[in-house]
C-alpha cells in the first residue's frame, strides 16, 4: 500500500496505530496513557537508532532502495516520508482512529475525500461553515455533477427531510463555523448509515482535545490542521482520519496521485504543536468563556454565541458528545458602524482570518472567512454585517477583556446613538 511495509512501523516496538489504539482504547491513549501524556510523547516517543526526542525532519525527497525488491519502506516523499507519517500515526492516535492521512491544507484534504463520492451522488452540508468549503463544493465540484444541499444540520428533522435515494454522505461542522451549532454526531451516522452514505465531520474547532466523531459514529473526521492542532499560526495542513481499511487504500492512492500531501517541514511542526495541544486547549477555553461572559453584557452586544453557555439550543448536546466548549466564539454588534472602529481599535486582539492560535484573532466573516457563500444564504445561517467572530488565544484573559473594552468604548464615542 503506497510503498509502505512493516518497517514503516519500526519504532514504538512494531505498533501500528491501529493496534496502538486497540491497546490504548480504554486509557485514551498510548499504552493506557491518558490523553495529556498521549499528545506530548505521540506515537513514538524517540528515534530508536539515536535516541532523539524531536522526531526528525526528513528533507528528503527520495530514498534509496537496499536493492530490487527491496524497501526501507519508503521510496519517493508526494507519497510518503518518515516525518509526515509519524505525524499521520499521532494524530490517527489521539482522534482514536485507526489510519490518518496529511494533506498541505484543510481545504486539500477536503477535496480529496470528495474524491470517494462520484458524479450523482447527493451530500447534504451544514449551511453554517467556512465559506472556502462552499466555494469548494459550488464552484469545482457541482459542474462535475455532485450535487449538494446546504441545511442547518442543528435541526435533525432538516435532515431527515432532505435525504434522498442518492444522498451519500453528510458533511458537518460542529460546532459550526461561525454560528455555533451543534450538530448531534450519534444521530446523524445513524440515519446516514441506514441508507449506506457516511458521516464527515469537520472538528477544526473542538479538536480531539474536547471531541472524537469517530468515537460517535462518523465515518470519516476532517481538520484544518493551521488551527489548534498546529496552534502557533505558522504553518498551513490539512488531515483526515477514519478507521476503514478500503477507503484508506483510496485515500492513499488520492494523496499520491494529486500530490497535495504535507511537506516534512510542516509535519515537524504540527508535530511539535500537538505536543502541547491539551495544554493550549484549556487555556483557550478559559479566555473565550470569560471573553463570552464578559461581552455578553456589554451595551453594544446584542449577542454572543457559545456551546459553554447552559442557555444555548444545543447545550446539553454539546455537554454529552464534548469534553468542552473549545475557544471559538461569535458574537453580533448592535450597530454595523462599529465594526470598522472596533477592528481598528483592537491592540492585543489581532484582526486577521483563522483561528486556533496562540494568539487571540477577531475575524469579520461577511468579508472574510464567509465572502464566497451567497447573500441570502449567509443571512439565513446568520452571517450578517454585525456579526464578529473570536479565536481565543492563550493570552491573559484580562488583558483580552481590557482590549475589547477599549475598542468598544472608541466604538460608543464615535457611534453616539
Amino acid at each position: 500500500m503506497n510503498g509502505m511495509n512493516k518497517n514503516d512501523y519500526a519504532c514504538n516496538g512494531g505498533a501500528s496505530p491501529a493496534e496502538e489504539l486497540s491497546a490504548a482504547k480504554a486509557g485514551g491513549g498510548r499504552s493506557g496513557l491518558s490523553p495529556e501524556s498521549v499528545v506530548v510523547h505521540g506515537a513514538t516517543p524517540f528515534d530508536p537508532v539515536t535516541g532523539a526526542i524531536s522526531v526528525p525532519i526528513y528533507q528528503s525527497a527520495t530514498f534509496r532502495h537496499p536493492g530490487l525488491g527491496e524497501s526501507t519502506g519508503f521510496d519517493y516523499g508526494r507519497g510518503i516520508n518518515p516525518t509526515r507519517r509519524e505525524l499521520e500515526k499521532t494524530l490517527a492516535l489521539i482522534e482514536r482512529g485507526k489510519y490518518g492521512l496529511a494533506f498541505a491544507t484543510g481545504m486539500g484534504a477536503i477535496s480529496a475525500l470528495i474524491k470517494l463520492f462520484r458524479p450523482g451522488d447527493h451530500i447534504i452540508v451544514s449551511e453554517d461553515l467556512y465559506g472556502g468549503t462552499y466555494r469548494l463544493f459550488n464552484e469545482f465540484y457541482s459542474p462535475y455533477g455532485y450535487s449538494f444541499s446546504w441545511i442547518d444540520t442543528g435541526n435533525f428533522g432538516l435532515i431527515e427531510k432532505n435525504l434522498r435515494k442518492e444522498t451519500k454522505a453528510l458533511f458537518v461542522e460542529t460546532p459550526s463555523n461561525p454560528m455555533m451549532k451543534v450538530t448531534d454526531i450519534g444521530r446523524s451516522a445513524e440515519l446516514i448509515h441506514r441508507q449506506g452514505g457516511r458521516l464527515i465531520v469537520d472538528n477544526t474547532f473542538l479538536s480531539p482535545w474536547f471531541q472524537n466523531p469517530l468515537e460517535l459514529g462518523a465515518d470519516l473526521v476532517v481538520h484544518s490542521g493551521t488551527k489548534y492542532l498546529a496552534g502557533h499560526n505558522d504553518t498551513l495542513s490539512g488531515f483526515i482520519v477514519h478507521n476503514n481499511d478500503q477507503t484508506e487504500e483510496k485515500l492513499r492512492n488520492i494523496q499520491k496521485s494529486e500530490g497535495a500531501s504535507l511537506a516534512p517541514f510542516d509535519a515537524w511542526l504540527v508535530l511539535r504543536g500537538i505536543k502541547t495541544l491539551g495544554l493550549r486547549m484549556e487555556k483557550h477555553e478559559k479566555n473565550a468563556r470569560a471573553a463570552a461572559l464578559w461581552l455578553r453584557g456589554h451595551p453594544r452586544v446584542e449577542k454572543v454565541f457559545y456551546p459553554g453557555f447552559e442557555d444555548h439550543p444545543q447545550y446539553a448536546l454539546s455537554q454529552k458528545q464534548a469534553r468542552g466548549a473549545g475557544g471559538m466564539i461569535s458574537f453580533y454588534l448592535k450597530n454595523p458602524k462599529d465594526v470598522p472602529v472596533l477592528l481598528r481599535n483592537l491592540n492585543l486582539i489581532l484582526f486577521a482570518e483563522s483561528l486556533g492560535g496562540v494568539e487571540s484573532l477577531m475575524t469579520y466573516p461577511l468579508a472574510q472567512t464567509h465572502q464566497a457563500i451567497p447573500e441570502a444564504m449567509r443571512l439565513s445561517a446568520g452571517v450578517n454585517d454585525r456579526l464578529m467572530r473570536f479565536s481565543a488565544g492563550i493570552e491573559n484573559e484580562n488583558d483580552i477583556i481590557a482590549d475589547l473594552q477599549t475598542a468598544l468604548e472608541q466604538c460608543a464615542k464615535e457611534n453616539k446613538e
